[in-house]
């Protein structure tokens, strides 16, 4: 590493001559800005890197990179940012998919490096934002203890999740990673470090969770911990047409069979389409799950059983990832559309969605997550869900086969035809989509909620620095 190029270090070491002379472009008279002590990139590879996200969709170069190691220096380049006029995006593993992560022409706050585990204690675990949900599930399933709801790719970011909710398996009965949230040490856009949790600085904690870091970064949180099963038993059901699934998936969730309960139409080798119940049940070894008693009633006959620890069944989905990277279409476009139906008439809206989907759509590994959960736990409240208490998961989660950039394009715009659809038949997006959104979409979204999202923006970030890629202002 050059340091006269990429590094600009502790001892008060003065802002490169590229960057001061591009921060400070036609201020004549203005005096030279002091840099805050952290790490920062502004070299080509860096910023080219930071230009990216896995969507491989939108790319916007930023002017340089941090690597904050503490909160302090979180702090110090937002002050500094702040000064100069720079927007500001916090990146954790860079798993967003529509550039909202980015800043285009600003700075890109890599915290990757703030990854530390705190402390465990048989209700709770303290972390820092920048740690993967792999490695917190690790420290604490060492105690015999996990997160009460896991995404089901565990090589997300904390912090990542957090700002826009983080749903699972176990949502049904635990609600989104948001609702598990004690208390969250973030920093605002105005660089005030504050702790915050729902009796400390209560508004800023509603508007940081699920805020989509429009008022603050989060650097630490405090989760909610419970003690962890040994085993998963799950089980892998198919049926023949999307109402037969869907009959089976709401008796199963009615009943309340599976600790886990999802499902999926996924391609099939002939063109066409395979519906899937996917469930798990929780047990310790010496009280395992009856399988007559969980699958009576249930239509299909063709089931597949499963039988793995519960840290094993937690990475599944590792395997996946690395044969993608194998093959290079982890590193294609993703045009993925999240969004949530109304248990009410999802049959009929996913139905029509998928009669105009075919596998290329999606790609031979890419699937449709199709499944209906419970909301009563859900009480975070910038999460927006319909107003049902079922509700449907519903998203395309598409991996091209190419990196054909016309081929992505046209699935975004497709995207946004189809959210104006599922959004006037009373459902609501997941904002980790690909698709473009103006403020009054975001407005829309938001309901009720935006003067609370608003007024915190207006509150703890005036001048709006903070996560420019959402366009929410």
């Amino acid at each position: 590493m050059a340091p006269n190029r990429r590094t600009l270090l502790h001892a008060g070491v003065s802002v490169t001559a590229t960057l001061a002379s591009a921060t400070l472009a036609g201020q004549s008279g203005a005096r030279d800005p002091q840099p805050p002590k952290f790490l920062l990139a502004d070299d080509s590879e860096s910023c080219a890197a930071a230009a990216q996200d896995f969507g491989h969709i939108v790319q916007r170069r930023p002017r340089a990179i941090c690597k904050p190691a503490t909160s302090g220096e979180v702090v110090d380049i937002l002050r500094w940012a702040r000064e100069q006029g720079l927007k500001v995006a916090a990146r954790g593993q860079g798993h967003a998919t529509y550039g909202r992560a980015m800043a285009e022409d600003g700075i890109v706050m890599d915290l990757g490096a703030l990854a530390a585990i705190h402390r465990i204690e048989p209700d709770r675990v303290v972390v820092d934002a920048g740690a993967t949900w792999h490695d917190v599930l690790d420290a604490t399933l060492a105690k015999g203890l996990t997160p009460p709801v896991l995404t089901n790719y565990l090589g997300l970011s904390v912090g990542g999740t957090l700002a826009v909710g983080g749903i699972g398996g176990s949502s049904s009965r635990h609600g989104l990673q948001t609702d598990q949230v004690l208390e969250l040490d973030v920093v605002t856009g105005e660089g005030v470090e504050l702790t915050c949790s729902p009796t400390a600085h209560a508004e800023l904690f509603d508007a940081v969770r699920a805020g989509l870091s429009q008022c603050a970064i989060i650097t630490r949180a405090t989760l909610r911990l419970m003690r962890a099963p040994e085993r998963v038993r799950r089980y892998l059901l198919s049926y023949p047409d999307l109402a037969s699934l869907t009959a089976d998936q709401r008796r199963a969730l009615d009943e309340r069979r599976f600790d886990q309960l999802q499902g999926a139409v996924v391609p099939d080798s002939a063109g066409g389409w395979r519906y899937q119940l996917e469930a798990g049940v929780f047990y310790d070894s010496n009280t395992p799950p009856d399988d007559k008693v969980l699958l009576a009633g249930l239509a299909d006959k063709r089931e597949t059983v499963s039988d793995l620890g519960f840290g094993e069944d937690a990475n599944a989905f590792a395997k996946l990832e690395k044969l993608l990277r194998s093959n290079g279409q982890w590193f294609n476009p993703h045009p993925w559309l999240l969004t949530y139906l109304r248990g009410s008439n999802a049959l009929e809206v996913a139905s029509e969605v998928i009669a105009e989907l075919n596998s290329d759509d999606l790609g031979p590994f890419g699937r449709i997550t199709y499944y209906p959960m419970f909301k009563d736990a859900c009480r975070t409240p910038l999460l927006r869900l319909p107003d049902e208490r079922v509700v449907v998961p519903f998203n395309l989660i598409r991996i091209p086969v190419t990196a054909y950039k016309a081929n992505a394009d046209r699935q975004v715009v497709r995207n946004r035809t189809l959210y104006d659809r599922i959004r006037e038949a009373g459902g609501i997006l997941y904002p980790v989509s690909a698709l473009a959104m103006s403020s009054q979409d975001w407005a829309d979204h938001f309901g009720a909620r935006w003067p609370l999202l608003r007024d915190a923006r207006r509150r703890h970030d005036p001048d709006g620095i903070l996560t420019p890629g959402y366009d929410l202002f």
